[in-house]
């Protein structure tokens, strides 16, 4: 298995969400709720270390699959992360995604955290970086209001160029995020 510990963050996000920590693991874990504020994808995710993660896109095509590395609802879940819809970064290391909930009263502190165990390029990084905190804040405005952010994104150019440089493939990315 994964040792995580050889994994350090390259991109954390904090947000605070006035909804309690049981909501905000539900929306984090149901595919009811990620459909709503991640662009459309679903997750399907074994709640158990050594579960399976897979986030699918809108047509069912997985989008990233993973496992889980550590699962402590409604605090703490962290799960490796493979982007596969982007065919040349199906070839890069994997990453692991952590999410924090810490209970603040009637509100939440959610730490979000992308570790990485090589040397991660910023151009590569600039995905995440620019998609973690629309998702984010989608997901703490559906929380909110119950309304999620609805904004249309594609992965960054310098992202994908960066990519196909790191493993010399192609950099095509089929559908839409």
């Amino acid at each position: 298995m994964t040792d995580i510990q050889k994994f350090k963050p390259k991109t954390v996000y904090v947000t605070y969400i006035a909804a309690p920590p049981e909501k905000v693991w539900q929306a984090l874990t149901s595919a009811e709720f990620t459909r709503q504020y991640f662009f459309g994808r679903s997750v399907e995710i074994e709640q158990k270390v050594g579960g399976s993660f897979i986030l699918r896109l809108p047509d069912g095509r997985i989008d990233v699959e993973g496992k889980v590395m550590e699962c402590d609802p409604p605090c703490r879940l962290s799960v490796t992360w493979r982007v596969m819809w982007i065919e040349a970064m199906r070839k890069l290391p994997e990453c692991l995604v952590t999410y924090q909930i810490d209970a603040l009263g009637d509100a939440v502190r959610l730490t979000m955290s992308e570790s990485h165990q090589w040397d991660v390029p910023d151009d590569i990084l600039a995905g995440g970086r620019m998609g973690w905190p629309l998702i984010l804040s989608s997901l703490k405005s559906l929380l909110e209001t119950g309304r999620p952010i609805v904004v249309k994104m594609e992965p960054p150019k310098e992202m994908l160029e960066a990519v196909q440089r790191e493993t010399g493939g192609a950099s095509k990315w089929s559908g839409s995020a």
